[in-house]
């Protein structure tokens, strides 16, 4: 199995395909110092109204996000690359600390560095309120999503 950080650029649709997956993976463990080694040491981020430098940072924030965000689950998809940059479109959900479900729904860009590590990263999300019953993520928690079966990607 490839790490993320051993997949490096320029992409080809496999290689894209596959750092997309282990990003998805290190996010659902739900480790911030797995997650953070992803990224360059300066690495910049817009995430929804943050915006954060470093890795240091990155750690923090991802620590905070998993506190606030209970029961985290995340699916990936490609949307295209070229080059050292991937364009990833997501879902995610999660429940909040009164016991509320939310679907997020976003698109990220991402560039790499020459060693396979990510120097930006600015994510666009907009959360919506859903039911228990509207859930579609049920995986165990802090594991790999299940490769079958594929649950598509789309708008509710």
């Amino acid at each position: 199995m490839s790490t993320s950080t051993s997949i490096r650029p320029p992409f080809t649709r496999e290689t894209a395909t596959a750092k997309v997956r282990a990003a998805e993976d290190a996010w659902n463990s739900r480790d911030p110092n797995r997650v953070s080694l992803a990224y360059s040491e300066d690495s910049t981020w817009r995430n929804r109204n943050q915006f954060l430098q470093g890795r240091d940072k990155i750690r923090e924030f991802l620590s905070s996000k998993w506190d606030i965000e209970r029961d985290y689950r995340l699916m990936k998809d490609l949307w295209a690359f070229e080059g050292n940059r991937i364009a990833v479109r997501f879902q995610y959900e999660y429940r909040d600390a009164d016991g509320h479900w939310w679907r997020a729904y976003g698109n990220e860009l991402w560039e790499f560095d020459p060693e396979g590590l990510m120097r930006r990263r600015e994510a666009s999300i907009n959360d919506l309120s859903i039911t228990e019953s509207e859930r579609k993520f049920h995986w165990p928690l802090g594991e790999p999503r299940p490769a079958e079966p594929a649950v598509v990607l789309c708008v509710k």
